[in-house]
């Protein structure tokens, strides 16, 4: 049996702005980088063969945090642009509060919460989660079927494409899934990659 644990980065500092982020390579806000300590906390005593991360300084920051402690310290670290955030278009770096304002809030949770619409000029949930299943097969389930375990660190867009595709999520269904900053979930598989358990810590 395998353990996969994907975790959401941090708070960014777009994320205290309430600024659409997507691509922008935002640092860690000061909670932030106090809720990356606490993941490391609470993965206390999980073993990890190899951890992984999008190339933003977000979850690059936070995975740094995570593998710092002793346990984890030695494990061979991957940076992918695959793993990314969704790209946000031509909404990056604008405050949401005022872009509802101007496209209407019906407009803007369709972009941000709906699987198939992109937002303009950026990816929809679909194509973001194209990319981050497609380098998931090449690159991670290999290892998994291996027995080896994993720690993933992205963004919460990636992270509901991924969780949409192990957990065999509708469109619908995945409108409703929240990813929360430094939130974790935790998958143990079998050699075929069928879930034997799933835990949000």
């Amino acid at each position: 049996m395998a353990n996969l644990v994907l975790v959401r980065h941090g708070e960014s500092t777009s994320n205290l702005a309430n600024v659409f982020t997507g691509w922008l390579d935002v640092p860690l806000s000061p909670t932030g980088e106090a809720e990356a300590h606490t993941v490391a906390d609470k993965l206390r005593g999980y073993h990890f063969d190899a951890a992984y991360s999008s190339d933003l300084i977000r979850a690059e920051r936070t995975l740094d945090i995570i593998v710092a402690r002793p346990a984890w310290a030695t494990i061979p670290v991957h940076h992918a642009g695959a793993l990314r955030e969704r790209m946000y278009g031509d909404l990056q770096g604008l405050n949401k509060a005022e872009t509802a304002l101007k496209y209407g809030q019906a407009q803007i949770d369709s972009w941000r919460r709906s699987y198939a619409v992109p937002p303009p000029g950026g990816e929809s949930l679909q194509q973001t989660q194209a990319r981050a299943v497609k380098y998931f097969e090449a690159e991670i389930a290999p290892k998994l079927r291996a027995g080896q375990d994993i720690l993933v660190v992205s963004h919460g867009n990636t992270l509901r494409g991924l969780r949409m595709y192990l957990e065999h999520l509708t469109p619908e269904e995945v409108e409703s899934l929240e990813i929360v900053t430094g939130g974790i979930c935790v998958y143990a598989f079998d050699a075929q990659l069928k879930i034997v358990e799933r835990r949000l810590l």
